[in-house]
């Protein structure tokens, strides 16, 4: 398989790549139409930010299966486009967390002790010792607005220098916050509070100019901004007001809303109480080998062993939740390719049950390996663990998962309901041992049936000779049955036979089993 590395890529990348028996290549500066010539000789794409993955791109990109990102940052990347093609993209979310962290500290202790106004008054040839009169940290509060990966970083090297930390997360638990020996507290009042206030929170609807006229109304006098985050979290007109009137004290932005960033688009550069960097949050030769190393091994990952990590518009399956719930992202498949295959009309609805210790796991990409197993039938190859959830949704196809402690019979499984305009099917599944899957229960019939293969579903009346006669019927049309299992419903003296055979069942031969006596139905199933 080939990779292409668009953008500038630390070697230690391009090196894990091809120790992994990959064909890579390396072609930096490709123009949109220049990356859209070559992308179809390509499974594997790694970017950074400079190539726009468009959907033109992604059009021509025949063979692309994952879209990797040495970093966070995910602006140039058409994701519902890729999703809609079926390819996975990933990035590196952590490799430069302590980096960026460390870059916001680095900020605080700038402003503080005005050390860049400093040193550019000595290069111009003066000796101001008094003007820059600074302030010690230890015994400040430090406010973090997002306490999340790089947040929690940033406050626990604050809570080095012996400062108070506190946050404003509205989707972090109190519980983890205390944890960490932050206090959480509103966003109003992390403004009243704090003398050092960082940004770490992503670029959203809701996050937009967060940081505006009225934040910095209530800001305490002689506090200070830091942010290392995303351009346009912070509102630069309002903060240009604050700093020129003197209502905060300093601020320190690594972002911007507009970049690269000049006088012209940006006032605030000049500003005394203002100190900026270009946007170099994650550049450190550390954060740039972490990356690079983070994404080889997760492209290389994926195209070789089908392992996900990181994407983000698929479930994540990391080798240590792949251990544990492998085998039953193999069962759900075979259970939606089954459900699919038996269902009357079109879909309205999916209920999935997880039950026992399958409850306590990480199951989403269990439940993407079920709707990709129900469109399978239909669909063929245009479904795949991308987009199986987006055709879903398109469909108006409800849905819903739940968990339970309790189980029928087994240890862990999966039920799974579906309910079409034409009725509703229920199977249920569990896996022996390590990996061997198993259909238990169809509606109300109890059996234990490998569901794969080529298989012959018959509903007969629960009477002596019927195995007999269907044996006879298959062996003189030339069909070995490879194995069989037999479910019975004790109150109808109903049966259900699941036979395993070594081909496909034609159509007439299936006409001739539906009528032998005490049959009712039969149908042929290709799992």
């Amino acid at each position: 398989m080939r990779v292409l590395i668009s953008d500038n890529l630390a070697q230690v990348g391009v090196d894990i790549l091809r120790r992994a028996g990959l064909e890579v290549d390396v072609k930096t500066g490709l123009a949109p139409d220049e990356l859209k010539a070559v992308i179809g000789d390509y499974e594997g794409l790694i970017i950074r930010s400079a190539t726009k993955v468009s959907a033109d791109v992604l059009e021509s990109a025949s063979r692309l299966k994952v879209v990797g990102r040495a970093g966070i940052g995910l602006d140039n990347v058409d994701i519902p486009a890729a999703s809609q093609k079926g390819v996975i993209v990933m990035n590196a979310p952590d490799g430069n967390a302590t980096t960026t962290a460390e870059l916001a500290i680095s900020m605080m202790m700038a402003l503080s002790r005005n050390i860049p106004q400093a040193t550019a008054s000595m290069k111009a040839g003066k000796w101001e010792k008094k003007k820059f009169m600074g302030r010690e940290l230890s015994g400040k509060t430090f406010g973090v607005v997002g306490i999340g990966r790089i947040g929690s970083i940033a406050a626990n090297r604050a809570q080095g220098l012996k400062m108070k930390t506190i946050a404003y997360d509205p989707h972090m638990p109190k519980e983890v916050a205390e944890r960490m020996g932050v206090e959480l507290v509103s966003l109003e009042e992390l403004a009243a509070k704090s003398d050092y206030i960082s940004v770490h929170v992503p670029l959203t609807k809701e996050t937009k100019h967060l940081l505006s006229t009225d934040f910095f109304n209530r800001m305490k006098p002689g506090a200070m901004l830091i942010d290392c985050a995303r351009g346009g979290v912070c509102d630069e007109a309002a903060l240009h007001e604050a700093l020129s009137s003197g209502r905060i004290a300093g601020a320190a932005l690594d972002v911007f809303a507009q970049e690269p960033t000049t006088l012209e688009n940006c006032p605030l550069l000049g500003l005394d109480n203002f100190i900026c960097t270009p946007h170099l949050g994650a550049s450190t030769s550390e954060a740039q080998e972490n990356v690079a190393s983070a994404i080889a091994e997760q492209v290389a990952d994926y195209l070789l062993k089908g392992t996900v990590i990181n994407a983000v518009n698929v479930p994540s399956v990391s080798d240590d939740v792949l251990a544990q719930v492998g085998p039953y992202i193999n069962l759900a498949e075979m259970l939606g390719n089954m459900h699919m295959q038996l269902a009357r009309g079109s879909v309205q609805e999916v209920a999935i049950e997880y039950g026992g210790g399958l409850a306590d796991l990480n199951v989403s990409p269990v439940t993407v390996a079920f709707l990709k197993g129900l469109f399978m039938p239909i669909l063929k190859e245009a479904v795949n663990y991308v987009n199986a959830p987006i055709i879903a949704r398109d469909r108006g196809i409800k849905v819903v998962e739940s968990r339970t402690d309790r189980t029928d019979d087994f240890i862990n499984q999966m039920s799974v309901k579906v309910i079409t305009d034409g009725g509703e099917n229920v199977l249920v599944g569990t896996v022996f041992g390590k990996r061997e899957p198993r259909l238990v229960r169809l509606n109300t019939f109890r059996l234990e049936a490998l569901p794969a293969g080529p298989m012959l579903l018959v509903f007969n009346n629960d009477v002596p000779g019927v195995i007999g006669a269907l044996g006879t019927e298959l062996g003189s049309a030339g069909v070995n049955i490879s194995r069989m299992t037999v479910g019975q419903e004790e109150k109808s003296k109903q049966n259900i036979i699941f036979l395993g055979t070594d081909q496909l069942i034609s159509n007439g031969l299936l006409e001739r089993v539906r009528g032998l006596d005490n049959i009712s139905d039969a149908q042929v199933l290709d799992l």
